[in-house]
This record gives C-alpha cells, sequence and structure tokens, in this order.
C-alpha cells in the first residue's frame, strides 16, 4: 500500500458522525463493544464496520478477550495522526518554484 492510501485511511477514519462519536466515548478508556452498542443507536454489524475502519487507521487498538473484543485509543496511532496533520499542512517556502 502506497503513503497516500494508507494516509487516506486516516482521513476516512475521521469522516463520519458516527466513528467520530465512538472517539469520544472511548476517550475516558477502554470499552467493551457491548458498552458502544449500548450508548449508540446503531446495529451490531454497523458497529463492527465502523471499528473496522477505526482499527485499520491505526487510530483505536482492539483485543479479544474470550468472546468480546474491547476497544481503546491507540496512543501511538493518535501520534501518527498529530504527525500527518503536521507533514502535510506546513508550507514550505523554499520548496517548488511557481510556474508563472
Amino acid at each position: 500500500m502506497d503513503k497516500h492510501a494508507k494516509n487516506a485511511r486516516v482521513f476516512k477514519a475521521f469522516c463520519d458522525e458516527q466513528r467520530l462519536a465512538v472517539l469520544e466515548l472511548l476517550q475516558d478508556g477502554e470499552k467493551c463493544a457491548c458498552e458502544l452498542l449500548e450508548k449508540m443507536d446503531i446495529t451490531q454489524p454497523t458497529l463492527s464496520h465502523h471499528m473496522k475502519v477505526l482499527c485499520d487507521s491505526g487510530i483505536v487498538a482492539g483485543r479479544k478477550e474470550g468472546k468480546w473484543m474491547y476497544y481503546s485509543i491507540s496512543e501511538s496511532g493518535t501520534k501518527h495522526v498529530k504527525m500527518l496533520v503536521n507533514e502535510i499542512t506546513t508550507v514550505n517556502p523554499m520548496g517548488k518554484s511557481r510556474c508563472c
């Protein structure tokens, strides 16, 4: 997977209201999928889809304990997101010259 495709996964994770709500719920610590379902008005398959997107982006980490999945915000994923946003929004005045 190229750099742009990997970076797009990060931004895709933030481009949905329900995924943002999940991140808000995870701000105070790890949650079981059943806890997330109780607090959100979505079905289990919909939650699974959103959690896959969040985990694929690296922003959320999941772990299985028995038949339950537990999710938390990934510290390393958070650091990557902050560096990525900084990297792609930093203006380089010494960069390429204009063509016109």
